[in-house]
């Protein structure tokens, strides 16, 4: 395992022309880090890129055309030789413009509106993008009915394994209980996604370009004192539906307040419709993708195959439980959704 003291910054610091008066790591995950660089003319971030040198190419890709079509990213500073990253022995290295600003709040309303509608800013400029040839993109357009047979199939052998049990751990007890009606409901989703909806959209999306950005949340964005909204982090940058990130980011502002509502889930709606108008079967497509247990089936999965290894038994089974519970809190906004839909 390498470590932070280990990489060779300051070999790559010296393939940009400019002078450095200060290094300070901000996190590091071996195979991933940010760093501070101060120079006289302000701050500039360093990142180690965890993607290969063909993914990263078409991030870079990616990001160009966003910034071309108007979203605010920050400035990709060129080396010496005029290339936007440096490549040493096989990892990636990208120094960017430092944004002023603070992350936004989802419990303030002109904030959290200011996200959303950035988010489907976003979107609206990702349309016109295309993969290069030369790039190895992040894709889920076209998969998610596969993907998520198999998330839910494989969570499935898990309870099953739990029932064969003469005496269940408490985890297992948790699972047995719960597992059954996220298994159906799950089922249900699936069965609306091998619908018509669900495939027009694909085959739009192919025809038109789109991209998604798969963590567009508060802690990966920054309101800048002039009110423009930056997008930090692009490293997970794939091409896929818009559904994908409104479910996610709807997801994140609800587990925020606790549970799900009615009325800030019609605003939210209401937001990413001034921006970027989905048609009502897309908006169903949305529906299915929310109905979809996808946190219920992570916390199992974080579990099983041991994702977090400073976590204990404990830990496991408070968040198994906590996702069951924030889950179901989900029903009232799935039985009155389409009379949601802006």
């Amino acid at each position: 395992m390498q470590t932070e003291k280990q990489e060779p910054i300051d070999i790559v610091l010296t393939e940009y022309p400019l002078e450095v008066l200060g290094i300070r790591n901000e996190s590091y995950k071996d195979k991933k880090g940010v760093w501070w660089v101060q120079t006289p003319a302000g701050y500039r971030i360093l990142k180690k890129i965890s993607n290969s040198e063909s993914t990263f190419k078409h991030i870079l890709h990616a990001t160009k055309h966003l910034l071309a079509n108007g979203v605010n990213l920050p400035n990709v500073n060129q080396t010496r030789d005029h290339r936007d990253y440096v490549n040493l022995n096989g990892t990636c290295f990208v120094l960017l413009d430092a944004i002023e600003g603070k992350n936004p709040s989802y419990s303030i309303p002109q904030e959290l509106e200011t996200v959303v509608k950035g988010l489907a800013r976003f979107h609206k400029s990702s349309k016109g993008f295309f993969p290069a040839p030369d790039t190895k993109p992040k894709y889920h357009l076209g998969t998610w009915i596969e993907d998520y047979e198999q998330q839910l199939e494989d969570m499935n052998k898990f309870y099953k394994d739990e029932c064969g049990k003469q005496e269940p751990d408490a985890i297992g007890k948790a699972v047995i209980k719960e597992f059954p009606y996220f298994y159906e409901r799950g089922k249900k989703a699936l069965e609306g996604l091998r619908g018509k909806d669900y495939s027009d959209w694909v085959n739009k999306a192919s025809k038109e370009g789109c991209l998604c950005h798969q963590d567009f949340a508060a802690g990966n964005l920054l309101l800048h004192p002039s009110g423009k909204l930056y997008i930090l982090d692009t490293d997970s940058l794939t091409v896929d539906i818009a559904a994908r990130d409104i479910r996610k980011l709807l997801n994140k502002v609800m587990k925020k307040a606790g549970k799900w509502n009615l009325e800030l889930t019609k605003n939210m709606f209401r937001y990413y419709q001034a921006e970027n108008p989905l048609t009502p079967a897309e908006w169903r497509v949305v529906k299915l993708d929310l109905l979809f247990p996808h946190l219920f089936l992570g916390a199992m999965s974080k579990y099983y195959y041991k994702r977090d290894k400073e976590w204990n038994m404990d830990k496991y089974l408070q968040r198994i439980l906590e996702m069951a519970q924030f889950e179901k809190t989900i029903t009232p906004v799935i039985d009155h959704f389409d009379s949601m839909i802006p």
